[in-house]
């Protein structure tokens, strides 16, 4: 189990209301997998989907040099993505997504900044595709984890995500915990 692509699903599914969410989807054309890719039939939405749950040092992908490799590595990802539900999709609103808890922003060099190596990827995705990369990222993550939270707990019947199920039974645990202190 992949923790990273447990909470992406749990949003497509609880959140997105989508219909079908397939983690590590094997593209056919070539070698590689879609981390999480989620279909939503009533609104004809796809959500596909890379996630990456690097949290000491934040979002980092190393070439065969042990150098930073983030930006060939990332666009090589999403590219792969793109032809591929570009292909098999065709009739979907596509949301290519980015999700990584920590992103890190290095402010004495420019070059090292995740940030700034993301804001690089986004501009190569668009330029060649014309598609606005979605990055669910340190705060956008968090408030995604927020809302997966407050859906648990409100949510009464045992939830298959084993992500929303913990949830679920910290929200009740403190709840019960709180009623047996009155």
């Amino acid at each position: 189990m992949n923790i990273g692509e447990e909470i992406v699903a749990s949003y497509l599914e609880y959140i997105k209301d989508c219909d079908f969410v397939q983690k590590n989807l094997y593209t056919k054309d070539v070698q590689g997998e879609i981390d999480v890719v989620g279909i939503n039939l009533k609104i004809n939405e796809a959500y596909i989907c890379e996630s990456t749950t690097h949290l000491t040092t934040g979002l980092l992908y190393v070439g065969r040099d042990y150098k930073n490799n983030n930006i060939q590595k990332l666009f090589d990802k999403f590219s792969k993505d793109i032809d591929y539900a570009e292909k098999y999709l065709p009739n979907y609103q596509k949301h290519y997504m980015l999700w990584s808890p920590i992103v890190k922003d290095n402010k004495t060099t420019r070059d090292n900044s995740q940030i700034y190596q993301l804001s690089i990827v986004k501009g190569m995705i668009y330029d060649k595709y014309g598609i606005n990369l979605e990055l669910i990222i340190n705060e956008t993550y968090q408030d995604c984890l927020k809302e997966l939270r407050e859906y648990a707990k409100k949510e009464t019947k045992a939830l298959q995500s084993p992500i929303l199920r913990y949830m679920q039974i910290e929200e009740y645990l403190s709840k019960h915990i709180m009623n047996l202190k009155k």
